[in-house]
Formats: structure tokens, sequence, C-alpha cells
């Protein structure tokens, strides 16, 4: 079965099947499509000259700190020996691969080039410290010639922006850093780089600069089925990269509904509703790490950001963050959510009405689905914005 992954054609391809009555095949063509999703791998190549601070960037992308177990190494020596991949603690499918620094004695820029295997990798991160050298260009130049999309990130622009400080009776950080974005994008030009991406932030504080801006790029530019994983792997340091998530989410619960509610018309007492705890769990469980408030991601969080475990759970306001999802806990909130119960009731009896009630416990199944994952979803968000607010002691820009 010929799958696409545009979102409009699938849903008028499970609204064909389900005007067919073909139940078997909506289902079949939502779960596939989900678990493609799902598991879309993305390989992302991090590379520039030694000591760029490449591993940094590697590290802080997957919302860890130098120090943390499973971190990529870093030094003021080269660490970097070989392309090593780095998994995402929560989403394995999203790799970032560490490759070597371009230049040093141990890679001069021409065997670099012959064996970094560049088909392999999605898109590339080109790192620098200050500007960009030549054997950056030279390396853009050769992705540029395999038709592969790269990105220029200056990745310690915390440096810049003190030194100018200090040595300036006016200074503005906005200026500072349209100066030499704007230098960057000239010089960069002039080495036959066609329309560079520029990008200036710290590995050490995300939520500042352009890493909002960079991940607006890549979402815009990588093929519809890649944003999915790309957009769950990153950090969620601001207001709009939560809402993107949020989104997503929200997107796919009609398809989780449909795949739930394929289960009602089979009559037997119970099982559609224990099915339906089972999917809730699942899915509020990937809201749950989507979001960043499992406990490994909050105590990373913490050991990255120096803000204590205790403080980033006690803003929390809902019992699902940094828990255990279980079927126990969802059956005890669904009780809390309006028309949830009633619905449920309906449910389990419409199981038995003859002739409709095939129909009707389908519909029923549906609707307490979309409520109840819509009704977590909210509470989930929200507990976020408040989790990266108080880790990033920001007030208004998360």
């Amino acid at each position: 079965m010929d799958i696409t992954f545009d979102c409009e054609s699938l849903k008028q391809e499970v609204k064909k099947a389900l005007e067919k009555n073909d139940q078997g095949g909506a289902v079949a063509m939502i779960q596939k499509y989900l678990d493609k999703v799902n598991n879309t791998p993305q390989n992302i190549a991090i590379t520039g000259e030694t000591g760029s601070g490449k591993s940094t960037f590697v590290n802080a992308f997957r919302g860890i700190s130098n120090n943390d177990n499973g971190s990529a190494p870093t030094g003021c020596v080269e660490t970097t020996l070989e392309a090593t991949p780095y998994h995402h603690p929560n989403y394995p499918n999203v790799i970032l691969w560490d490759l070597p620094g371009i230049g040093s004695t141990n890679f001069p820029a021409d065997k670099y080039l012959q064996s970094a295997g560049f088909k392999d990798f999605d898109f590339f991160i080109i790192i620098s410290d200050t500007r960009f050298r030549e054997n950056d260009v030279m390396l853009a130049l050769e992705i540029q010639k395999l038709g592969k999309k790269f990105y220029f990130v200056c990745s310690k622009i915390d440096n810049d922006l003190q030194a100018e400080e200090r040595s300036q009776s006016e200074f503005s950080a906005e200026n500072t850093l349209a100066r030499i974005r704007q230098n960057c994008v000239r010089s960069l030009e002039q080495q036959r780089i066609e329309s560079p991406q520029v990008f200036v932030l710290s590995s050490f504080e995300l939520q500042k600069h352009d890493f909002p801006l960079l991940h607006k790029t890549l979402e815009r530019e990588l093929p519809e089925h890649k944003r999915y994983a790309l957009l769950m792997a990153m950090p969620s340091i601001n207001r709009e990269i939560i809402k993107k998530k949020k989104e997503a989410f929200q997107a796919q619960i009609k398809y989780y509904a449909t795949l739930s509610a394929a289960v009602a018309g089979v009559p037997l007492p119970g099982l559609s509703f224990a099915v339906d705890i089972g999917l809730l769990v699942t899915v509020v469980t990937q809201y749950v790490v989507g979001f960043g408030l499992d406990i490994p991601s909050l105590q990373r969080l913490a050991n990255s950001t120096g803000v204590s475990f205790k403080d980033l759970i006690a803003v929390k306001k809902s019992p699902l963050a940094a828990t255990a999802v279980t079927a126990g806990l969802m059956l005890s909130l669904l009780g809390q959510c309006v028309g949830i119960t009633a619905m449920v009731v309906a449910q389990e009896w419409c199981r038995w009405i003859p002739i409709l009630r095939i129909l009707l416990a389908r519909k029923c199944c549906f609707i307490t689905t979309c409520r109840g994952l819509t009704y977590f979803l909210d509470m989930l968000a929200d507990d976020a914005h408040r989790v990266f607010k108080q880790a990033l002691c920001l007030n208004t820009s998360v």
C-alpha cells in the first residue's frame, strides 16, 4: 500500500476508506503513517574546524551538558578523531554526527572532503567560533555540489558580545549581532557560496539569539516527513517551539482516535475501553517526553541550566509530568475531563444496541479519545511553559 506523507492527502484517503466501510484499510494507512513519521531517521552532520565548538553544540542540541553521561567529549585539544554518532536521548532516530575538525594535521582538507561520506547526511551544520575560514568554504562548496542543505553557525557569540560590550561606550547587542551576521554573509558570498544562511548563537544559551530562527529555517526547508522528528528532538527552549510541538501532537489526535474507534466495533464487553486506555497511555507518554517533562529530561535540564530538579518540578501543575503515565492515572484523570465519563458510559451501552451498536460505539470511542488527548495535551503544554520559564529564568520569552 503506497502511503503519501502529505497530511491532507492522507485525510482524504482515510475518509474514502471509511465511506466504503473499509475500516481495516483506514486503520492500516493511519498506522503505517504514524509509524513512519515517528521513526523516520534524521542524520545531521555537525562539522567545522577543530576547536570551533562542534561537540558542545551537539550536546546542547540534545539537551545535555558537557559533563553528562553520553555527551560528546569537549576540550581545548582535538577530541573528535572520527565521525561519531550521538543519538538524541529521547528520539534515537535523530542522530547528530560529530565529524572530525576539518583542516587539522590529522584531517587536512583534501582528505577530509574525500572521506566525510557527505551523501549519508540529511543536512550539514558548519560550526565556527568567530568567522568562517577557507576550510569551511571548501567544505560548503563540496556540499553545494551534492545539492545538500547546509547552514553556517557561529557558536560562541557570547564571547564576541562580551568583548564588544567592554570596548564600546554605547553597546547594542542587537546591532552587534546584525553586523557579525552581515559580515559573515558578505565574506561567504565573496567565496562563491550561494545565498549563505548564517546563524549566530551561544551553545550555552540556546534560548537566545538565532537558535529559534535556525529551527524555523530547518522546519521550512526539510521534507514534511523529516520535520516531525526534528521538531520533537528540538529542546523546548521558547514559546514558539513548545507551540509547534503542541500543534504537531494536536494534528495527530484524529488519527489516534480513528485507531481507537476501530476497536469499538468488536462486541466484547470492556475491550474497547481497555484498548483506549492503553492507547492513551502510549500517546500521553509521547507528549510528556516530547515536551521534556519526563524525569530523565528534567534531570538533564537541571544539570545544563543549574536550576535544581526540585525547583523545576515545583512549578508543574499536571500529575502527568515527572511521573510514569499509567492506566490507573489515566482513569483517574479522565473522570475530571468534562463529558468524558458520560461518553464512556454511553460507549459501553451503545455497544449492545441492536443494529446501530457498532456505529454508535465507534463514534463514542472516537469522541472520547479526541477529548481525552486534547485535555492531556493542553495540560502538558501549559506545564512545559512553566517548567522552561523557570529553568531559563525568563519572563515572557519562553
